[in-house]
């Protein structure tokens, strides 16, 4: 799912209840990564199928080069919370 949080495309994943949050640009091809493939923790971008582990945001198959920026996310109730301001990249 795609959301924009301060102007910034946010793709929110659901991984077996756990809902967690990157960019949702990817960083080889600017493109979408809400609408890709996620299969075991892994989004594959649509675009030319470079992988990126959602948890983590480091890369998992090439042409991904660069770390996708993950935000802590914090679910209450109905509500989903997303840090911004605590993005990180982790190489």
């Amino acid at each position: 799912m795609r959301v924009e949080l301060f102007d910034e495309p946010i793709a929110l994943f659901n991984l077996d209840g756990e809902i967690l949050a990157t960019q949702d640009r990817c960083t080889h091809g600017d493109w979408s990564l809400a609408d890709g493939f996620l299969e075991n923790g892994v989004i594959e971008c649509t675009l030319h199928w470079g992988k990126f582990c959602v948890r983590t945001g480091k890369v998992k198959a090439p042409p991904a080069c660069a770390a996708l920026t993950v935000y802590p996310v914090k679910v209450e109730g109905n509500d989903v919370y997303v840090d911004f301001e605590s993005g990180k990249v982790n190489d």
